[in-house]
């Protein structure tokens, strides 16, 4: 079977690669044709990261494997496409050199019995030209949570201390001392 992908890079513009494959090529193989579809070199650090239906980030997969003990950590040539993608999970995010930041959105939109005569992996069709730079990146929590003490505000002031005077089960360090 083929795996058609639509790969969006996560930016203003629409510019995203109709990309088919074979089910049974691996993580690594989808990375190289998307460098390829959007003319990166191939020489940057990457990784796909599993991902919920609203594209919420969760396990990543390595290129290679960077952890502690070595052949410990999966990478992408150990993920066949058929191994984690399928009808019901159909989006994974990739992310193509770390310091730019290149971001896509991986969505399986078809899978397909495999055209006769047909080269896999292959681009079937490009819309929109490449940036220069890659999109800045904005790493905030939402809005709720921007204020540090949330719903847990009690509006305490000076003189909601006065409970805590008299009590000598503190006590006194003398830090102050050591900010001279």
């Amino acid at each position: 079977m083929v795996y058609k992908f639509r790969v969006i890079l996560d930016a203003e513009e629409d510019i995203f690669r109709d990309i088919a494959i074979l089910e049974d090529d691996t993580l690594e193989d989808l990375h190289n044709a998307i460098f390829n579809a959007f003319g990166f070199d191939g020489s940057e650090v990457a990784s796909f990261y599993t991902c919920d239906e609203t594209w919420n980030q969760e396990d990543e997969i390595p290129l290679f494997d960077t952890g502690d003990v070595p052949g410990e950590q999966r990478t992408m040539n150990d993920y066949p496409l058929s191994s984690i993608l399928d009808k019901e999970n159909t989006k994974i995010i990739y992310v193509y050199d770390f310091i730019s930041m290149w971001t896509f959105l991986v969505e399986l939109a078809a899978i397909e019995e495999e055209a006769v005569g047909a080269t896999y992996p292959e681009t079937l069709f490009s819309h929109g030209e490449m940036p220069d730079e890659a999109t800045e990146k904005s790493f905030e929590a939402d809005d709720m949570h921007n204020d540090i003490y949330g719903e847990f505000e009690d509006d305490l002031d000076e003189d909601d201390l006065d409970m805590f005077e008299g009590d000598d089960s503190f006590e006194d360090y003398g830090f102050e001392e050591n900010w001279n």
